[in-house]
């Protein structure tokens, strides 16, 4: 499946320029992207001097078409006579909704090994612990909010005692939709060690779902973060304010209503800083 987006010299420069930041390509071919993140996982992985791969599986298309990709690398590897594999993590709060999704895409994927850790017991404690002398600074209405941060972290903590016991690495799913819209807990989701979905908008994830034989059921899901209690499986489109062909079409350099377009940019600035390394002396004197 190929798909040609020229940019054109009537793209908006705002688009250009985060389109680019963003690593988002002008062109999109399925089977290059998909060899080129195989050999991206092998060389990193290699270069690196670890054996395996973790990567948290949660339901979603991101997930299952990192985990795709890492056990096709960690199988070359293998086949190399590298000794590699890969672990993909389930990381239930609880009784997740959609586990049967999350059951479906470690079928698709195959991995080496799957371990299981409940992190409710863990991000309950915190969140506790947090409101002993806490509690009157997280607002009632945002309880929720927090918890689904708390969750994220968690899930980083459990996926890295996991790696550092293993020589291992931890895979992020972050795409550039996300990363556009900075839909993802600082340190939480947001932390790892290696990034292979990086410059692909939610639509050529999808092809490379597609490509490499996912089923559509899993391809098409409607996308959601399911961090918040109180709204369990609520679309990440809703959080967001516009859709992901909106988004899509504003990194591949396709024309957007001027709501979309301001929508985009408020949250894009607004969400900076989880872009971003930590804020330094050297970092501004640079600057």
């Amino acid at each position: 499946m190929t798909n040609r987006t020229l940019y054109g010299s009537d793209m908006d420069q705002d688009q250009q320029l985060i389109s680019r930041t963003l690593g988002v390509s002008a062109e999109f071919d399925a089977a290059l992207e998909i060899r080129r993140r195989i050999a991206l996982l092998s060389h990193y992985l290699r270069q690196a001097s670890c054996r395996t791969y973790v990567l948290g599986i949660s339901g979603g298309v991101d997930s299952l078409v990192a985990g795709l990709l890492a056990q096709a690398a960690v199988s070359e590897l293998r086949a190399d006579g590298y000794d590699a594999q890969f672990i993909a993590a389930r990381l239930p709060y609880g009784v997740q909704v959609d586990e049967t999704d999350a059951q479906k895409s470690l079928g698709v994927i195959g991995p080496d090994r799957v371990v299981t850790v409940d992190i409710k017991p863990a991000a309950d404690a915190m969140l506790d612990a947090v409101l002993v002398e806490g509690e009157d600074l997280i607002e009632p209405a945002r309880k929720h909010f927090h918890l689904g941060n708390i969750k994220a972290r968690q899930r980083m903590v459990a996926q890295y005692a996991l790696a550092g016991s293993t020589r291992g690495l931890v895979i992020g799913t972050d795409q550039a939709a996300e990363a556009l819209m900075g839909f993802f807990t600082k340190f939480g989701d947001g932390a790892a060690d290696i990034l292979p979905l990086a410059g692909l908008t939610k639509r050529r994830v999808r092809a490379i779902a597609e490509h490499m034989g996912a089923p559509s059921e899993l391809t098409f899901k409607v996308p959601t973060a399911d961090l918040e209690s109180d709204a369990p499986l609520r679309p990440d489109e809703e959080v967001y304010g516009v859709t992901y062909d909106e988004i899509d079409d504003f990194l591949e350099g396709k024309a957007v209503t001027e709501t979309a377009r301001q929508r985009i940019l408020k949250t894009y600035l607004a969400s900076g800083h989880k872009r971003a390394l930590p804020v330094a002396p050297i970092n501004e004197m640079a600057g």
